[in-house]
């Protein structure tokens, strides 16, 4: 994800915890007190000068990074005289049934104590929704999926982590830069250095932004003259809505809906870049699954199938708008959450009504292996990387058809024998 705003987990999972031990073993070994007098003339020299090139004032750089301290216990990084960890080899196995994002449990819990918050923020929500036309339920829902409703603890200086990652990480460039923003944020004054708390990758306060997000979409809706993202609601729940209009929202239009598609129209139609009226999927046959007929309004609107577990799972006509959460974390089954959760909290929804199917049994290698076959037939499948996109379902469909077989969109171990 190339953009200025990139939100990661603020949950460190086991794995990085395995990758943190991992890089600093070698470290150790090599030192930690040279490493250590590496970082300080590091800051004193390199990142001085592309903080002055940014703007920064002397003043505000040293007294920012004055105590500084690397991070030892942070994933993904690589001392000076490491070698970066090389890819493994993709043979284990990579994926289970996306029935395990939409966890119930946690899901109710969510969204009962989004309903609650809803209630009890309902003056702020309306004032943030007539500004930016995002539903209340949407920014709601990223908040508790975010940050817990802000509960979540921020246990990192921002400063130490971004300048650990920016001296000696796999991405060391993209959080210099990040770095640098947070010195922009400091020299606001919105916050001082010692409350810039953040996850364990940087990100900051209750809607989980990294620093140039924060610059640009954090806002002040409480009127106190700062953006505060830590403490205060109204600028955390504007600032959300902030960041999705600025990324495209659309006012007026739902994320999507779960639809059932019939038989006879192939789920290889998914896609952003195959998009018809709604109407026009309406008249192929696909219907909502609720019933309901989709409202009159979205006729002549653009929309897109979306199929993420081919057709093993529930399957969705989506708006633009889903693609805009998307922005926010590029993961069908995140967007998917946000609506899913937003639609709980608005209207007391429950879990999507069709099954996730079991398509937990492929191996990243096996996915790659059907990717490269297909890629030699002449097939658009996206990245070649062993995951299953959107362009990789529907060539699979696509391939399917073609050879006489029903489409479902999706890598099985039936189809791993047959397409080599």
């Amino acid at each position: 994800m190339a953009r200025t705003r990139k939100r990661l987990p603020w949950l460190m999972t086991t794995v990085s915890l395995m990758l943190a031990v991992s890089f600093a073993a070698p470290a150790a070994a090599a030192s930690r007190s040279a490493v250590e007098a590496q970082f300080q003339q590091w800051i004193a020299s390199d990142l001085w000068r592309a903080a002055q090139d940014g703007g920064i004032s002397k003043e505000i750089f040293d007294r920012t990074l004055q105590g500084v301290q690397l991070n030892w216990d942070l994933p993904d990084l690589v001392p000076p005289g490491t070698e970066p960890p090389k890819e493994r080899t993709q043979s284990q196995a990579e994926f289970s049934s996306p029935a395990s994002y939409f966890n119930e449990k946690r899901l109710q819990g969510l969204a009962a104590t989004g309903r609650t918050l809803a209630n009890q923020h309902a003056s702020t929500l309306r004032k943030v929704e007539a500004t930016y036309g995002v539903p209340g339920s949407i920014i709601v829902a990223i908040w508790g999926r975010e940050s817990g409703y802000g509960r979540a603890k921020l246990p990192h200086s921002a400063i130490d982590v971004l300048a650990t990652k920016a001296f000696m990480s796999t991405r060391k460039p993209m959080f210099q830069q990040e770095l640098i923003s947070a010195l922009h944020i400091v020299e606001s004054g919105d916050v001082s250095a010692d409350r810039l708390m953040g996850s364990w990758a940087g990100a900051l306060g209750q809607p989980q932004f990294m620093p140039g997000s924060y610059l640009k979409y954090a806002v002040d809706f409480d009127g106190d003259g700062k953006r505060d993202i830590w403490n205060s609601v109204p600028d955390t729940l504007a600032s959300i809505a902030n960041y999705l209009v600025k990324s495209g929202w659309q006012r007026g239009r739902d994320w999507g809906y779960e639809i059932t598609i019939p038989d006879g129209v192939s789920c290889a139609q998914e896609g952003p870049d195959r998009a018809q009226a709604v109407s026009a999927w309406a008249s192929g046959g696909l219907t909502r699954i609720s019933g309901r007929a989709f409202p009159s309004s979205e006729g002549s609107q653009p929309a897109m199938m979306l199929v993420p577990a081919g057709t093993y799972g529930p399957e969705f006509l989506v708006t633009p708008n889903f693609y805009v959460l998307k922005e926010y974390n590029n993961s069908d089954l995140y967007a998917l959450f946000i609506g899913n959760l937003a639609d709980r909290i608005a209207s007391g929804g429950g879990a999507f009504k069709a099954p996730w199917g079991d398509v937990g049994k492929m191996l990243r290698s096996d996915v790659l292996a059907m990717q490269q076959a297909l890629v030699a037939e002449g097939y658009d499948v996206g990245k070649v990387d062993g995951l299953p996109g959107f362009k990789t379902r529907r060539s699979l469909g696509e391939w399917q058809a073609k050879n006489g077989m029903k489409p479902t969109c999706y890598p099985s171990a039936d189809l791993k024998a047959k397409l080599r």
